[in-house]
C-alpha cells in the first residue's frame, strides 16, 4: 500500500512554479496575480483562503484578498467582480464558496471573466473541458489528475467508480478520466445518493474516487484488493482535541487502506493538490 502524499507532491509543484515565476521576472515579465473574494465569516472558508494566500507567497505570486461582510448585497459583489475583470494587473479571480444564501452563486460564477476563472467553474471553461479543448479545469479534479500522473498510476482500460455527482468534483472527474489522455482512458461509473446496490459497483472498481461528503462512508468490505482509493471528502467531526474537532474523509481509512494499492490520507491528500492547481491555472492565466 502506497500513501498518495498530496502535501509533499504539492510542495514540489510549488517549488517548480516558483522557479518558473523567477525566470519570468528575470526576463522582465509580470508576476502572476491571484485575487480572492471572501464574503462572510465562515471558518472553513477563511482557513482555506488563508492557505491559498500562503501558497501564493511560496510560489512567488502577488495575491489580493478582498473580504466583505455576510450582509453584502449580490449587486455589490457583482460590481466588485466587474472591477477585477477590468483590472489588467489581476490574472486570476476566485470567489470563495459557499456564499451567503441571499446571493445567487451561479450568477456570481457566470459574472467572472472566463479568462480569469482559475477555479474552472464558468460554463465556458466547463464546456471546453468536456470537449477536450484548452481550458481552466476545476482545481480539485485537476489536482487529482496531477497526483495520479506523478505517482504513475495506470488508468488506461481501468474501471473507475466515482461516488458523488457534484459539478465541482464528480462530473468533471468522470469527464477527465474518460478522455483519450494519460491519465485517462478509463471506463467510468458515476454513483450517487440514488444509486442502487452501490457496494456491487465499488467492488468492481480498480479506482474509487469518493466525493460524497459523508465521513467514513466507504468501508473495507466495499473495496476489492489492490484498488486505488482517492478520498476527496473532508468534514469536521467532533473529537477530543484542542480544537474540539478533527478532519474526516469519506473513506474509513483503517479498514480500506490495508486492501488498497494506493490511497490518499485526510488531511494531506487531495486538499493540498487543489491549491496547487489554482496556482497552475493562475500562471496559465498570466500568459506564461
Amino acid at each position: 500500500m502506497v500513501i498518495l502524499d498530496g502535501k509533499a507532491t504539492a510542495d514540489q509543484i510549488k517549488i517548480e512554479i516558483a522557479e518558473k515565476v523567477e525566470d519570468i521576472i528575470k526576463k522582465g515579465g509580470k508576476r502572476p496575480h491571484l485575487a480572492a473574494i471572501l464574503v462572510g465569516d465562515d471558518g472553513a472558508s477563511q482557513t482555506y483562503v488563508g492557505h491559498k494566500e500562503r501558497a501564493c507567497v511560496q510560489a512567488g505570486f502577488k495575491s489580493t484578498i478582498l473580504r466583505f461582510p455576510a450582509e453584502t448585497s449580490e449587486e455589490k459583489l457583482l460590481e466588485e467582480i466587474a472591477l477585477i475583470n477590468a483590472d489588467n494587473d489581476i490574472d486570476g479571480l476566485i470567489v470563495q464558496l459557499p456564499l451567503p444564501k441571499h446571493i445567487n452563486e451561479q450568477k456570481v460564477i457566470e459574472a467572472i471573466d472566463p479568462m480569469k476563472d482559475v477555479d474552472g467553474f464558468h460554463p465556458v471553461n466547463v464546456g471546453r473541458m468536456v470537449l477536450g479543448l484548452p481550458s481552466f479545469v476545476s482545481a480539485t479534479p485537476d489536482g487529482i489528475m496531477e497526483l495520479i500522473s506523478r505517482y504513475k498510476i495506470e488508468t488506461a482500460g481501468k474501471h473507475c467508480v466515482i461516488i458523488g455527482r457534484s459539478n465541482i468534483v464528480g462530473r468533471p472527474m468522470a469527464n477527465l478520466l474518460s478522455q483519450k489522455s494519460n491519465p485517462g482512458d478509463c471506463t467510468v461509473t458515476m454513483c450517487h445518493s440514488r444509486t442502487k446496490n452501490l457496494k456491487e459497483h465499488t467492488l468492481q472498481a480498480d479506482i474509487i474516487i469518493a466525493a460524497l461528503g459523508v465521513p467514513g462512508f466507504l468501508k473495507g468490505d466495499m473495496v476489492k484488493e489492490g484498488a486505488v482509493v482517492i478520498d476527496v471528502g473532508i468534514t469536521r467531526v467532533k473529537a477530543d482535541t484542542k480544537t474540539g474537532f478533527r478532519l474526516a474523509g469519506d473513506v474509513l481509512f483503517s479498514e480500506v487502506s490495508p486492501k488498497s494499492s494506493f490511497i490518499t490520507p485526510v488531511p494531506g491528500g487531495v486538499g493540498p493538490m487543489t491549491i496547487t492547481s489554482l496556482l497552475k491555472n493562475t500562471l496559465k492565466a498570466s500568459g506564461n
